[in-house]
């Protein structure tokens, strides 16, 4: 099955008259029925939309309003969720999006749903928008949804930190640089003298989750580091309470990535309440630096997301697609990846009597600030 064909399916795009022609109707008949006029019998409702699929026939109603043919609006797919990082690369892509000018209409899916984004990209297409925005974290392939329906688009289309669900004329990409990030999270630990660094992985359906944990494995890999067992949790607190309270009866932990802010402190809470102090006993890596990382007991080291750059600069480059078709792509770039210290992180204890622990003694008096200092990190070559 084919879907959201338009202009991209076809050497010049199906006109109202080709529908009627084969759907063997009047044009004012097709036009009542996309219109969804009453007087037309559900047999020549059929016929018609039979026929508008085949032809790939799609009505642009704001286009066509249009001297120049283009809405002046692009459309974003987003998975509806408030968690932190979805939420907050939206909202830098409103931003973005105001500041060219463009109109935004947004259409949210649910995990869970393999046909949202089919559906979703549908519907913006027949707004007749001239770009569109993918921001779906979620790999809803393994539902089998997704099998045998190809996603095309006739308009330019961005994707945000996924591979691309679509085909269309451009596809661009941004915001995968979540390898890179946890590269930097790890290295930080080992640095400190931590001979191997544990990680709470997030939902591994979310290809976030994925990157990040690919990149702690492939940094201990490279340093020659055994790699523990992965631990998974859902992105929630909880979750990282739930992880920390296993983790906490090793003593051979003593640092832990954690793929996001709130799941890292879910895990602090369980360390300490289990006698394992932190950074004394164990340090903590988060990731994001959402708004409290800051703020709670220790300050969270982590590193921050860019998402204003990344929405920045995916905007720019879909613009260009949009206002200059058929002409060679803006070069990308990625935005220098940070990492916030605070009092979370430490070098090791030296082991005490009969302790599986190993590694540097921590100096005396160490502490991090609560808003922490950003350190830039060298980018993989």
């Amino acid at each position: 099955m084919t879907r959201g064909t338009g202009r991209g399916g076809h050497a010049a795009a199906p006109r109202s008259v080709d529908v009627a022609r084969l759907a063997g109707v009047s044009q004012k008949t097709v036009s009542r029925v996309f219109n969804d006029e009453p007087y037309v019998s559900a047999e020549v409702r059929r016929r018609v939309l039979e026929a508008a699929e085949e032809l790939g026939y799609r009505r642009n109603d704001a286009a066509r309003a249009l001297a120049s043919g283009r809405s002046r609006s692009i459309g974003v797919v987003t998975l509806g969720t408030a968690l932190y990082g979805p939420v907050s690369l939206l909202m830098g892509v409103e931003r973005a999006v105001r500041d060219t000018g463009y109109a935004l209409r947004v259409v949210n899916t649910v995990e869970g749903d393999p046909a949202g984004i089919a559906g979703a990209v549908d519907s913006l297409l027949d707004q007749g928008v001239d770009g569109i925005v993918v921001s779906e974290p979620i790999d809803e392939s393994g539902d089998g949804g997704e099998a045998g329906i190809a996603l095309r688009a006739d308009v330019p289309v961005l994707v945000l930190g996924a591979p691309s669900p679509v085909t269309a004329p451009t596809v661009l990409t941004a915001g995968g640089g979540a390898g890179l990030m946890a590269r930097t999270a790890t290295e930080h630990l080992l640095e400190l003298g931590h001979m191997t660094v544990h990680h709470l992985a997030g939902p591994q359906r979310w290809y976030a989750a994925r990157d990040r944990l690919a990149g702690w494995r492939a940094t201990l890999t490279a340093h020659d580091r055994e790699v523990p067992p992965v631990v998974e949790g859902d992105w929630s607190a909880a979750s990282g309470h739930r992880a920390g309270r296993a983790l906490a009866d090793d003593p051979g932990v003593t640092a832990v990535f954690a793929a996001n802010d709130d799941m890292a402190i879910g895990l602090i809470r369980a360390l300490l309440e289990a006698g394992r102090r932190v950074p004394d006993d164990v340090s903590v890596v988060g990731f994001d630096d959402t708004p409290v990382a800051a703020y709670v007991t220790p300050p969270l080291t982590t590193v921050p997301q860019p998402f204003d750059a990344v929405a920045r600069e995916g905007l720019k480059r879909l613009v260009h697609a949009i206002e200059h078709p058929g002409a060679a792509p803006l070069p990308s770039s990625d935005p220098p990846v940070d990492l916030v210290v605070r009092a979370s992180t430490a070098p090791p204890r030296a082991p005490g009597p009969g302790s599986a622990l190993t590694g540097r003694r921590r100096p005396r008096g160490r502490s991090g600030p609560a808003g922490g200092a950003s350190v830039p990190s060298t980018k993989a070559s």
